[in-house]
């Protein structure tokens, strides 16, 4: 028994070196397994890392050149806005200029009218009072006509701003 117990032992021993042997080489291997898994992974990680940095450094580009776009068109805008605020602020000026002439103009024709009755009922009264250009008219300055002539110069000034 002592040499069947010692053989036994003796080949347990040798089976105990051979499977450690194995399990030494099983752990390497596995460890070697993981070293290249880790290292793929890594790799990999490196690589989305990478294509990330490319997709947000082109994504800058295009905001870059979006936004010098919106600011072109900012800067075309606001100078046509200048043009029309300035062009409106001429037409306000023109404006109350030919409110002011409208209103001196319907001021003369009032009066011009306000004496033209007067002239037409004095008149109607007195026969005598026709003037020798056997009109309505004494002042020759109030016929139609040399009315006309008398706002010429208004008329032109109102056409310096065409």
């Amino acid at each position: 028994m002592v040499s069947s117990s010692g053989t036994s032992s003796g080949s347990s021993q040798l089976q105990n070196s051979g499977s450690e042997g194995d399990i030494q080489a099983a752990m390497d291997q596995r460890k070697r397994k993981r070293m290249l898994s880790n290292r793929e992974s890594a790799r990999r990680s490196r690589l989305r890392k990478q294509k990330h940095l490319d997709d947000l450094m082109a994504q800058v580009s295009q905001l870059r050149k979006e936004n010098s776009q919106i600011l072109t068109t900012l800067n075309i805008t606001t100078q046509h806005y200048l043009g029309v605020e300035s062009q409106n602020s001429v037409l306000r000026t023109q404006m109350v200029e030919l409110s002011t002439r409208l209103q001196s103009l319907n001021e003369i024709l009032y009066f011009m009218n306000a004496n033209n009755n007067s002239s037409s009922s004095s008149y109607s009264s007195n026969n005598n009072s026709i003037g020798s250009n056997g009109g309505l008219f004494h002042d020759e300055s109030l016929r139609p006509w040399n009315m006309m002539f008398m706002n010429q110069p208004m008329m032109m000034d109102m056409f310096q701003y065409c």
